[in-house]
């Protein structure tokens, strides 16, 4: 069994078309799914989902990009949607300064009071980083709270070997089928009891199927390539992610 441990089946079009996606995935082994929410209002439906479907866990948090449109209150209603017994992470949370659509000031308070969350309730952290690395690191460490995953990344290997000496975890998408030397040597530098898999559906679609949207059913061609990468078997590499992500996210087995 595959598990896809970051994808938006509460965004368009995954969510429109729920049944068949789910029923794509589990035709290739995909037996589990974790979807993600960037909002209250994504974090909501993500936990609609995974209400109605036991193959389904949820995160919720705020995403940085979303980080000054927060309403009053949010901290609460994001607590409420934590106590749920199906969200198994706070996330997506983190900082991004690719995106001008929050300050640096904001995005590292929100950050900051989501960790503050995650540490109080016990769950693990699903960051996005872009453009960040040197912040999200000080970050965590000022609030001496490491259990995260940095997800879809697209870093270096140094930078992924000082993370994994913190505690965290790594998350690859389609992003390894494209080429890139630079997130080659990350997969390759990452031992394989600290790496998950992701689609972060519906982006960042795998080769072949670049151009099209993407679904939790392409889990496999992503572990394909990091068993490629890593010199290991395929069946390896979905052992020991799925070992890692039911540890890491406490998902029953």
């Amino acid at each position: 069994m595959f598990i896809d441990t970051h994808c938006h089946l509460n965004y368009a079009p995954l969510w429109e078309n729920i049944d068949r996606v789910l029923d794509e995935a589990a035709a290739v082994g995909v037996g589990k799914i974790l979807c993600i929410g960037t909002d209250i209002e994504s974090s909501q439906k993500a936990l609609r989902l995974a209400e109605k479907y036991p193959q389904i866990y949820a995160a919720a948090g705020v995403h940085p990009n979303d980080s000054a449109l927060v309403k009053a209150g949010w901290q609460m209603e994001l607590l409420q949607l934590c106590g749920h017994e199906k969200v198994v992470a706070v996330g997506e949370v983190g900082l991004d300064y690719y995106r001008d659509h929050a300050g640096p000031e904001t995005q590292i308070r929100c950050f900051s009071e989501q960790i503050d969350l995650a540490k109080e309730l016990g769950l693990p952290l699903v960051i996005h980083n872009r453009r960040a690395d040197e912040d999200v690191k000080l970050v965590l460490i000022e609030h001496h709270y490491t259990n995260a995953v940095l997800h879809c990344y697209s870093g270096d290997a140094e930078y992924a070997r000082a993370m994994i000496e913190l505690g965290l975890h790594i998350s690859f998408t389609g992003n390894v089928t494209y080429g890139s030397r630079k997130t080659e040597r990350a997969v390759q530098a990452v031992p394989i009891d600290r790496l998950m898999l992701e689609t972060d559906a519906p982006y960042i679609t795998p080769v072949p199927h670049k151009g099209e949207s993407n679904q939790p059913a392409f889990i496999p061609l992503i572990a394909a390539k990091v068993a490629e990468l890593k010199a290991v078997s395929i069946a390896e590499v979905e052992t020991a992610t799925t070992e890692n992500a039911i540890q890491f996210f406490q998902l029953p087995r």
